[in-house]
């Protein structure tokens, strides 16, 4: 699914109007009809409804639901921002229709004019839509503090007023929804951390635009889905053995951090690699072949003698650590390997500590931090858009694929475009999750799958494994080590989609 622009967005409803010969009004009605629906569907009848409106099309669709409410006997008050001017033309049209029904009307053109909220009160933001370019103030800026200071619920349409669509948003004037109704796409700004406390549980509502807008605009952004996912999977084939699936090397863990080891090993296995080798300590030997049998275990302290050209891939970092000893093993690893690799976890504080280790990265890697070890290697940001722009360019840069992990992790790629990832739980955050992800990205590349897929595949199925772990287990319960063993299932909802 591409990730649009408001300016994207605005140029889609153009194009619909254009192809399907339909008004941008009955556009309009198309959209509030969805929202109404919604609305009907989950609001008890019991609640008191207030709408408020601007006067643009974010405004047009807040009257048009006040309109269609009523039509179901669901009678709103609407409350019309006020600045002296007519609004665009849908939304004088949705005011004139609207004049036909038993609602309420009130115009707020000074504060004494903001209406008391009750506990109990459904508030509907129109205020302001995904066309906003500069921060609230004055009267609208009240009316979004006045609104916010009750804790009645909010249903922002389109996006919680006051939020830019595109860029970080300035916080202090901006709705806080309990839920928000977006159009067609999700929107660029939810997928911003920062903005997380304003725009509540997020509900896509088809509008119906016409799909052959997607064809021919171009999107930097994307984001991932089963369709995509079922089109990278590549089923086994009957006539295969363990070599078929390559040999990767996983160099992780410490005196004191095998679990990391044991955890990224497992991923590895349970992503479909041939055959695993997990180079550890010599004295935690019994550790590797306790837990994870299945793999065979390399002395770190030999890796002078091991000839690395004969593993398909390698991930490093899990558990290492930064000492001196640590550093050289990764150094004597670029050095000596020239094929994709995965980087993370310690492998990529120990760049942060000697960045000239950046150039000695095989093109088409994948680095894949967390945001505080993005920071660490790449310099601070101020935002994640920022921080999306840092990795974009580092990617092209460095010839490199950078997966940024959190909730909607993104991997930025040498091409410069940038996807995002659907899938996951708050669950995930625990130690380890890390590690197994690490696992799974080696296993993929180690397959056959192109770094790019491995990334797209490899993060997919981690959110995916979790999302089916927390079924049986919950977020609060869900560990590492489940992620890893409900790979299988997940595997199997790509298969069978």
């Amino acid at each position: 699914m591409k990730i649009l622009s408001a300016e994207q967005m605005r140029k889609w409803d153009e194009f619909t109007i254009l192809n399907e010969q339909v008004s941008s009004i009955d556009l309009m009605e198309r959209a509030a009809r969805q929202c109404t629906k919604w609305i009907e569907d989950r609001n008890p009848g019991n609640k008191k409804i207030k709408i408020f409106c601007g006067k643009g099309n974010n405004g047009g669709d807040g009257l048009a639901i006040a309109r269609q409410l009523a039509e179901k006997e669901i009678i709103s008050d609407v409350y019309i921002l006020e600045f002296g001017s007519l609004g665009t033309d849908d939304f004088q049209t949705n005011l004139s229709r609207l004049h036909s029904f038993p609602v309420n009307i009130h115009f707020i053109q000074h504060p004494d004019f903001f209406p008391i909220i009750d506990k109990g009160d459904l508030v509907i933001d129109a205020l302001f839509g995904s066309g906003l370019n500069r921060p609230l103030d004055g009267l609208s800026a009240d009316l979004v503090q006045h609104i916010n200071r009750y804790s009645s619920k909010i249903i922002s349409i389109d996006l919680p007023s006051g939020m830019f669509a595109d860029k970080p948003t300035i916080k202090e004037s901006v709705i806080k929804a309990e839920e928000t109704l977006t159009f067609q796409q999700l929107k660029f700004c939810f997928l911003f951390p920062e903005n997380e406390d304003f725009f509540g549980e997020v509900h896509v509502l088809d509008i119906g635009l016409h799909p052959g807008f997607l064809i021919t605009g171009n999107a930097m952004f994307e984001m991932t889905d089963q369709k995509i996912m079922k089109e990278i999977y590549k089923p086994r084939k009957h006539f295969s053995h363990k070599g078929t699936y390559g040999h990767a090397l996983i160099i992780a863990g410490e005196k004191g951090k095998m679990g990391a080891a044991v955890l990224c090993t497992r991923g590895c296995l349970r992503s479909g690699a041939g055959l695993v080798s997990a180079m550890i300590p010599e004295e935690q030997f019994g550790v590797i072949q306790t837990a994870v049998p299945e793999a065979m275990a390399i002395a770190q302290e030999t890796i002078d003698d091991v000839d690395l050209s004969k593993y398909t891939t390698i991930g490093i970092g899990p558990g290492t650590g930064t000492s001196e000893e640590s550093a050289r093993l990764l150094q004597r690893v670029l050095i000596n390997y020239n094929k994709p690799m995965v980087i993370d976890a310690d492998g990529l504080n120990i760049i942060a500590a000697n960045e000239e280790l950046l150039s000695e990265l095989p093109p088409g890697s994948i680095l894949s931090p967390h945001p505080k070890e993005f920071e660490r290697i790449f310099g601070k940001t101020e935002n994640h858009l920022e921080r999306i722009q840092t990795a974009r360019l580092q990617a092209q840069k460095l010839f490199v694929y950078i997966i940024v992990k959190g909730h909607y992790s993104f991997v930025a790629c040498p091409d410069g475009e940038v996807y995002f990832n659907s899938t996951g739980n708050s669950g995930m955050a625990t130690g380890g999750s890390g590690d197994v992800l690490t696992g799974i990205l080696t296993g993929l590349l180690a397959q056959g799958y192109s770094a790019k897929e491995s990334c797209l595949l490899g993060m997919f199925l981690h959110g995916l494994s979790a999302d089916i772990a927390v079924q049986a287990v919950s977020e609060e319960a869900l560990i590492a080590g489940d992620i890893a063993e409900y790979l299988g299932k997940a595997f199997l909802s790509i298969a069978r989609y």
